[in-house]
């Protein structure tokens, strides 16, 4: 069972087909709000999934988490409760929580192990959407430890590729890079202002690569303690808007503005743990932007 709509969704529905599983249970948000513990209940009741990836979430970048924080930790909180009481009551005989990397701590070392969770203070411009998902991470740990269910949670790097949202106010940074680049392009603009410093260094991950380690952990891994999911690349943030300028073609000049926030200074995963399993990430980063313009081209500017 997935919602299958969102970026995170949509590959793991791509991944489980390319690998021969035909007996899916999808639903669009329209179909099942997950915020709604009667119909969440309700559509376990009915469909009885076996399998259940929780992928359903409200993400959006450092300018829609910091206006909305309040949308952010209740509806992630909503959806986690309803959906992992209602897979325990239905009798789900294992679940995957997904969460996000920027439930560890604002400075913590590098590259980030994941037994540093909560071992310091939370990037503040995320801490609502952070906090939600770390009480996902618990809810499974808690429901296992209590009642000796299946219940996994892997945290992966930020990810990017087809079905990315693609909104200049509330979109993660490589879709609003493409967005205000393209635009820049299309407008023969001199220059593009982007906001902090370009200095922060981030891990990214394909999505569709994303999709592959979870379906193989999903298979293979029964611990209770979760699991990092990354490509173990970093790239400043000035450099990634350089290989986006370089991809969307745009020929003009660059400008941060240091007055508008960074975020976290740096965020790497270690994700050793995953490595041993033999899982390989398979998109380089230029790759996989080259795919989400041409994602962005063919679907978003021509709806």
């Amino acid at each position: 069972m997935a919602v299958h709509t969102g970026m995170v969704g949509s590959a793991l529905v791509r991944g489980l087909r390319q690998q021969g599983y035909r007996n899916i249970i999808t639903r669009t948000h329209a179909e099942l709000d997950l915020t709604d513990q009667d119909a969440t209940q309700k559509f376990f009741t009915e469909q009885k999934p076996e399998y259940v990836f929780l992928a359903a979430a409200k993400v959006g970048g450092i300018y829609a988490n910091s206006t909305y924080p309040a949308d952010f930790i209740m509806e992630n909180m909503l959806i986690e409760c309803n959906v992992i009481k209602s897979a325990y009551e239905n009798h789900v005989k294992k679940l995957m929580l997904l969460g996000s990397s920027c439930i560890y701590p604002k400075m913590c070392p590098q590259p980030i192990k994941e037994e540093y969770l909560l071992t310091g203070e939370l990037e503040p411009t995320n801490q609502a959407y952070a906090l939600a998902k770390i009480s996902g991470i618990e809810m499974c740990r808690s429901y296992n430890l209590q009642y000796g269910t299946h219940y996994i949670s892997v945290m992966p790097a930020s990810l990017y590729g087809v079905n990315d949202r693609f909104d200049i106010n509330n979109s993660h940074v490589i879709p609003s890079m493409i967005i205000k680049l393209h635009k820049a392009k299309e407008e023969n603009r001199p220059f593009v202002e982007l906001w902090g410093t370009g200095t922060p260094l981030r891990e990214f991950l394909y999505v569709d690569d994303m999709a592959e380690a979870c379906i193989f952990l999903m298979n293979h891994y029964d611990g209770n303690a979760f699991i990092n999911i990354g490509s173990g690349e970093e790239i400043s943030i000035r450099r990634l808007a350089e290989t986006v300028k370089k991809v969307v073609g745009f020929e003009g000049e660059l400008i941060f503005d240091a007055t508008k926030p960074d975020g976290t200074p740096r965020r790497v995963l270690d994700n050793t743990k995953i490595l041993e399993t033999g899982w390989r990430p398979k998109v380089a980063i230029e790759d996989g932007i080259r795919r989400e313009y041409a994602y962005y081209l063919n679907h978003i500017l021509k709806t």
